[in-house]
């Protein structure tokens, strides 16, 4: 990759991370452009180079946040054994949940947003994660598995529930 190329995709990318703290701060509807562009340290036209709207930056950030998770949990998938499959996953889900706090924030204010392409980015990364524990759980022979998968989503749901809240003792084992 060229050097103006990976300057372009860097700064694409401080774009989205500042998009996904501005987001998570304020909210998808009260947040600015000007205040994404601000938090990235460039100008708000810029912006509207990489995105054309404040929705299409907004997707592009819940694609980077699902995309996290997912890499995550493939990567607990190709390497657990199936004792510690579940465990495995908690355990990669709590780290983002720590390390990234505002992607999550920002997954669960837009699984409120009504706009149909918000709502379809959302049932995508939902159903992906959703497909491969189910897949997962079921190669490793987990008993139950459909309803251990459920388990397992609504556990996370709970957790999100518990950050945003400030009630670890939702999280509690």
């Amino acid at each position: 990759m060229a050097k103006s190329e990976t300057a372009t995709v860097n700064r694409k990318s401080d774009i989205i991370s500042a998009a996904i703290e501005v987001f998570a701060e304020v909210g998808y509807y009260r947040a600015t452009t000007a205040q994404v562009a601000e938090r990235a340290q460039i100008s708000q036209p810029y912006i509207f180079r990489f995105f054309a709207t404040k929705e299409a930056l907004l997707l592009a950030s819940l694609e980077v946040s699902w995309t996290r998770v997912i890499d995550s949990f493939r990567k607990v998938v190709e390497s657990a054994s199936p004792e510690h499959l579940e465990n495995g996953l908690i355990d990669a889900y709590e780290d983002i949940l720590d390390e990234h706090k505002n992607e999550i924030l920002l997954q669960m204010q837009a699984q409120t947003i009504r706009e149909q392409s918000i709502q379809e980015a959302m049932r995508h990364g939902f159903g992906e994660v959703r497909g491969m524990v189910l897949d997962a759980f079921l190669a490793a022979a987990i008993p139950n598995a459909g309803e251990r998968t459920m388990l397992f989503l609504a556990r996370g749901m709970l957790c999100n529930i518990s950050v945003a809240l400030e009630m670890p003792e939702l999280k509690e084992k």
